[in-house]
């Protein structure tokens, strides 16, 4: 697979990100397949064991470490390092899996270390960051997912997924400062008044800070603006239910 190739298998990876491990697609098998033949291009044929059936969506753990070993070979290849490194994140998120999340992020940052100011670098990395820490609820991870997204807004200061990202961070940090949450995407929906994805933690920031009226009024604006967003059924019942306590 030549490198045009991958990175057009990567940037369609890349849509929707965020978080990998609270909204993750499912990778269907044509880039799984993209995946399995990235991490095989120096070695016309797979190693004697290792061959995996083409429909399975599931790398052996053999097809992993020759991945990883192929990027710690080339450590100042940076395109090697991005596209593996990406797909390494995607593929983690899908399987909810740390210990390939924290390979992943290696190489990520080795990746980040060549060029600093790549912008799928930097998320990707931001996003890997987020992940660890909402699953090992470490605050200082959030912390350091917020650092790189600064970074990713330097870049792109105007992209709206990665400022949802950083208001996103404030609530579900294990400490959540939901005033922090709401400030950050009630900037971000303002200025990018058809995101509903800002608008449905906006919701969510003013229902845990009991700003109903303010929560009904944003889940109004999504409404109108996609009915069918995924998503409103829970956004609603939380609602329903945290007026219901306040009331008791």
């Amino acid at each position: 697979m030549d490198k045009n190739t991958i990175l057009y298998v990567i940037i369609a990876l890349l849509a929707g990100f965020i978080g990998g491990f609270l909204l993750a697609n499912s990778m269907n098998r044509t880039e799984i397949n993209a995946i399995r033949a990235q991490g095989g291009r120096q070695n016309s044929q797979p190693a004697q064991g290792n061959q995996s059936n083409p429909q399975d969506q599931t790398l052996s753990e053999a097809e992993l470490k020759a991945k990883i070993d192929e990027a710690d070979k080339s450590p100042s290849n940076f395109a090697f390092q991005k596209d593996l490194g990406i797909a390494l994140y995607r593929y983690a998120a899908m399987k909810q899996d740390v210990t390939i999340l924290t390979e992943a992020q290696r190489i990520l940052e080795r990746a980040k270390s060549l060029n600093g100011r790549d912008f799928d670098v930097l998320v990707a990395l931001g996003n890997s960051h987020f992940d660890i820490a909402f699953d090992k609820k470490d605050g200082t991870g959030f912390q350091k997912a917020r650092e790189i997204y600064a970074d990713a807004l330097q870049v792109r200061p105007d992209d709206a997924d990665v400022q949802t990202d950083i208001g996103i961070s404030y609530f579900w940090q294990p400490s959540p400062d939901y005033p922090k949450a709401a400030a950050q995407l009630e900037k971000t929906s303002a200025a990018n008044p058809m995101h509903t994805r800002s608008m449905q933690y906006l919701a969510r920031s003013y229902v845990k800070l009991g700003k109903f009226a303010d929560a009904e009024k944003t889940i109004a604006k999504i409404k109108n603006i996609d009915p069918n967003a995924a998503g409103m059924t829970e956004l609603n019942s939380e609602l329903t239910a945290a007026k219901s306590g306040n009331s008791q």
